[in-house]
């Protein structure tokens, strides 16, 4: 995480958020032993990782939030152990266009927010493009494909267990478990870029499931906040 004039001074929205939007979810497989998959892992998650070449992408288009609009982009490589004695998937890399969601971000829940410039163009040559980038530069590039076959689903039907992410920022361990429910559709990821000095390389990865969620609504809880257990 990086600090950025921007963020100075900015209040902490707290928890609970209520969101809406709409966004893609890839499933990945990396063929690289992990190499990829753990860059950008903070000191005390560095080799806990389980071995699984499996990975999470997603692009996040929040239309409502206690901070307003923004977009997101983000990278769970896979669960580690955390303080409650349990496995849980954790978020190793995020980009978002709101400071103030950054600020709140990593507040309320550890999650290691940065701030990028997003450029979303949806419908183009029947594709939503996604390009992110910082101070200018571009580093990441996504061409998304949905298909029109809505399907509802509700995350209340999914435990808990199943649901809840965990952080370590700092001194403390963060558990949390969001809910959602909307619309999903069948969906593609056609194309995929990053630039491996800011985002895990995704040339090196095969998506092996993409759904568009036309629209959610999500909950994030208040965080089970515990000090991190000494190595």
């Amino acid at each position: 995480m990086r600090d950025d004039p921007q963020l100075a001074g900015l209040p902490v929205t707290p928890a609970p958020w209520q969101l809406q939007g709409r966004g893609y979810i890839s499933l990945l497989r990396f063929d690289d032993q992990g190499e990829q998959q753990d860059r950008f892992l903070p000191r005390s998650l560095a080799g806990r990782r389980s071995r699984s070449p499996y990975a999470w992408l997603m692009f996040v288009d929040y239309r409502h939030s206690e901070v307003g609009p923004y977009h997101e982009l983000l990278f769970i490589p896979g669960s580690f152990p955390f303080e409650d004695g349990q496995r849980h998937l954790s978020i190793s890399r995020i980009f978002v266009s709101s400071p103030a969601s950054v600020v709140s971000g990593r507040a309320n829940w550890g999650i290691p927010k940065d701030l990028a410039e997003f450029e979303v163009r949806y419908g183009v040559d029947g594709l939503d493009r996604v390009k992110v980038s910082r101070g200018g530069r571009l580093f990441a590039e996504l061409d998304f494909k949905s298909y029109p076959l809505p399907l509802p689903f509700s995350g209340g039907l999914i435990p808990a267990g199943l649901r809840t992410l965990g952080q370590h920022c700092g001194s403390q361990s963060f558990i949390y478990a969001p809910s959602a429910s909307g619309v999903v559709r069948p969906a593609s990821l056609r194309r995929a870029w990053s630039d491996a000095e800011e985002f895990p390389l995704l040339a090196r990865a095969r998506p092996v499931l993409t759904v568009g969620v036309s629209q959610f609504r999500m909950q994030f809880p208040v965080a089970r906040i515990l000090p991190l257990a000494t190595p």
